[in-house]
């Protein structure tokens, strides 16, 4: 298969990890005999500091034209300041809004060989193998807001819309059939109206799929929920907000964020008739160690395996991949996010190296 990647290093770690999985890509394409072409765009604060914007029309462009968007990181103290016209993280807003991605996809399975490297008592942990769907293009990150500009008064607005809910919890749905067909709609519908629209819509959705379990859970009770039986739950779907923070809290289960993939996907399909994608680790750009070639490099790397199956319809090659972080990890390396207090710890290109190994040589 020939395929356009377009990688978007963005700021922080995010270089240092895009690098790696461009590495395992690469060798999934000498190995399978794939072509695959690398186009390297701008995001984030270097696009700020070289373009004056989080995302260059040529950036989305490209992104729109390939058959997949590989991203690493944005962000930092240097673009933070509370006067600045614009920031990294509006660049991935943008993207995600450009290409139409309402959904991202957060799988949580847990390697047995990191349960000890969560700060969760492993019986809990046991079993635990969750799919997060978080809404992307709507809710408080998208509404009409005031800036602090007068030291006074601010406001975001949490908007949804009958469409914007419908699609996404559908798109989950679905994603459940092929699962443990269970399913959480998480909303505050006690409280907010937006939520009550989302629980509402929801319901009526989800009633097209009478072979779900179904649940609708508050979303301070499913962040209680999460870390009390997270191994209870199968696929969770919320919106913008609450999803992103829900993830984040996830990432803990698993002992690191620098463990999580993600993919957002939409309608718009690539030129394999396949869903244009943009896949990326759940982690932030992490300043205090960019540079240091410590950063784990797994959640970028896993990310590509989405990439490959969903965007790319290559199964087994993702396969490979999974198969490959899993043996490194077998192996005992480890990055310092993951290793055990007082045990020796590998740098981001050792760990990128042996998957890379694993993946050709599997």
């Amino acid at each position: 298969m020939d395929a356009t990647i377009v990688i978007l290093d963005g700021d922080g770690i995010g270089p240092e990890v895009t690098a790696e999985a461009k590495k395992i890509l690469a060798v999934v394409a000498d190995r399978f005999g794939h072509g695959f072409a690398f186009d390297h765009q701008i995001i984030g604060g270097g696009a700020i500091d070289q373009f004056g914007t989080s995302l260059p029309e040529e950036t989305l462009a490209a992104a729109a034209a390939a058959e997949a968007v590989l991203l690493g990181a944005v962000g930092g103290p240097k673009w933070d300041g509370p006067d600045s016209p614009d920031r990294p993280e509006r660049g991935v807003l943008a993207l995600r809004k450009g290409l139409d991605l309402f959904a991202n996809l957060r799988p949580v399975k847990l390697q047995p060989q990191l349960l000890s490297a969560s700060s969760i008592k492993e019986e809990v942990l046991e079993g635990v193998d969750l799919l997060v769907v978080r809404e992307l293009t709507g809710g408080i990150y998208f509404g009409d807001r005031k800036e602090p500009d007068d030291n006074f008064e601010a406001y975001d607005t949490m908007l949804y819309t009958r469409p914007e809910i419908d699609r996404v919890v559908r798109l989950a749905a679905d994603s459940a059939m092929e699962r443990k067909r269970k399913i959480a709609s998480v909303d505050k519908a006690n409280v907010l109206a937006s939520s009550r629209l989302w629980r509402g819509v929801a319901t009526e959705a989800l009633a097209d799929y009478p072979e779900l379990e179904v649940e609708h859970i508050l979303v301070d009770a499913m962040a209680m929920h999460l870390i009390r039986r997270p191994a209870d739950f199968d696929v969770i779907v919320a919106g913008n907000l609450f999803g992103d923070i829900l993830t984040d809290e996830a990432s803990m289960l698993a002992g690191s964020m620098g463990m999580l993939p993600s993919a957002s996907l939409g309608d718009v399909n690539n030129r394999h008739n396949l869903p244009l994608g943009l896949y990326e680790p759940i982690h932030g750009s992490a300043p205090d160690i960019a540079g240091q070639g410590i950063a784990n490099p797994l959640a970028a790397i896993l990310s590509c395996a989405m990439l490959l199956r969903y965007s790319l319809g290559l199964d087994e090659e993702a396969a490979v991949v999974e198969s490959a972080v899993d043996a490194v990890l077998a192996m005992g390396v480890r990055t310092p996010d993951i290793a055990q207090p007082g045990t020796e710890s590998a740098g981001t290109e050792v760990l990128g190296d042996l998957v890379a190994q694993e993946v050709r040589g599997a």
